[in-house]
């Protein structure tokens, strides 16, 4: 065969080979991207002008607050709230938010970019957005705030008291302007969450029907008007008093004391995680696609089962604890487990993503979408990257 000739046959035997190299990759990826993890990749190129020691931790940084504030993330910074102020800080330090005001108990909501701090049981919240103060609310003289929290639109619903009603809910649009109320004088309101979408508000309630404590969920449909009493839709979840809400999507995640319930915006129960007798000992609804709760056959007792539940009220994973609990927190794909011997990340099938020992000092960690984690002690914090 002379050379003329090998070189389309070559060509073409190195098209067909490049070609199944290619199509297997494909097929490959398809079949395994959920067992695929390059959030190393993501996590290399956000923090590389990060310096950082041995173990992974980036230089610590002190914040102002103490051991009794509230922490939360907004994107890569920290927001801690006190009792003598809000602060906002960068995983570094840098302190962008500096805000003195007196807060009896702090509480923090964290929406897609912008972060709510207000004074449960008070009179006074604040809304920062681009690292600076972007909306600040006192209500009336004779109301309190019982909760309040922005949604994944940024839009901030706010649960009062008030004398000559058991609960009042007003949602604020993106301009922050009151959009709807709901008042109720049958039943006390608990809580409150506006949908990822911004069309249904779900109202936590709690009362007697037929002399029976009785907990119900309402929703309301953001297109009926300002003033709303009469809810479009209802779930009752009977004598299972609702702790917290989180919504996911198109459903509403609700933790009560004896069983995790999953609804839909219309009121249907999608599934339901009872504790079985069990002490809801720890909980985190922010995971993606998955609830984690700590149960514990005792409620004093250290030892606890920490469970992964999905969107469907099924148990996905269980792994029993021997150690106490200081901290549980889940953000994306991973759950973060803080005990005085170790700080263990797992995924939601409990799977260890990684693990580090002794972290000394460490009170409390946040989980961050990318599988880092900030690592909270009594007087500073600090980043945390596993390799």
């Amino acid at each position: 065969m002379d050379d003329d000739k090998k070189r389309p046959f070559l060509h073409r035997m190195l098209t067909f080979l490049i070609t199944a190299a290619l199509s297997l990759t494909a097929l490959f990826l398809v079949a395994n991207w959920q067992k695929l993890n390059f959030d190393f990749i993501r996590r290399y190129f956000t923090y590389r002008s990060l310096e950082r020691n041995e173990s992974g931790q980036v230089e610590s940084f002190r914040y102002t607050g103490g051991s009794g504030s509230s922490f939360a993330l907004l994107g890569s910074d920290l927001l801690v709230c006190s009792s003598s102020g809000v602060r906002l800080y960068s995983e570094s330090g840098a302190a962008y938010v500096d805000q003195a005001c007196n807060l009896t108990t702090p509480l923090l909501s964290i929406g897609s970019g912008a972060a709510l701090a207000y004074d449960a049981g008070g009179q006074d919240l604040f809304v920062y957005k681009d690292r600076e103060l972007v909306f600040s609310l006192r209500v009336e003289d004779g109301q309190s705030i019982l909760s309040a929290h922005l949604s994944a639109q940024d839009r901030l619903t706010v649960v009062t008291q008030s004398s000559g009603v058991k609960g009042s809910v007003t949602v604020y649009n993106s301009k922050y302007e009151p959009e709807l109320g709901v008042n109720l004088s049958s039943r006390f309101i608990t809580d409150a969450r506006l949908s990822p979408d911004g069309r249904t508000l779900a109202v936590a309630t709690s009362g007697q029907t037929g002399g029976i404590y009785d907990s119900q969920i309402f929703f309301y449909s953001l297109s009926r008007g300002h003033e709303n009493s009469e809810p479009d839709h209802m779930c009752s979840l009977g004598n299972n008093a609702t702790l917290s809400m989180e919504w996911q999507g198109n459903s509403l995640r609700v933790l009560g004391e004896n069983a995790l319930s999953l609804l839909s915006p219309s009121g249907e129960l999608k599934g339901s995680y009872p504790y079985n007798g069990r002490y809801l000992k720890g909980f985190s609804l922010e995971g993606n696609g998955f609830c984690s709760l700590l149960l514990g056959k005792y409620r004093a007792a250290s030892t606890a089962d920490l469970v992964t539940v999905d969107n469907n009220g099924q148990e996905i994973s269980s792994l029993p604890l021997e150690e106490q609990v200081l901290s549980l927190s889940s953000n994306g794909r991973y759950l973060s487990v803080l005990t005085a011997d170790a700080l263990t990340i797992y995924t939601e099938a409990l799977d260890i993503y990684h693990r580090l020992e002794e972290p000394l000092g460490v009170r409390r960690a946040l989980q961050r979408e990318d599988g880092s984690v900030t690592l909270i002690s009594g007087e500073t914090a600090r980043l945390y990257l596993p390799d």
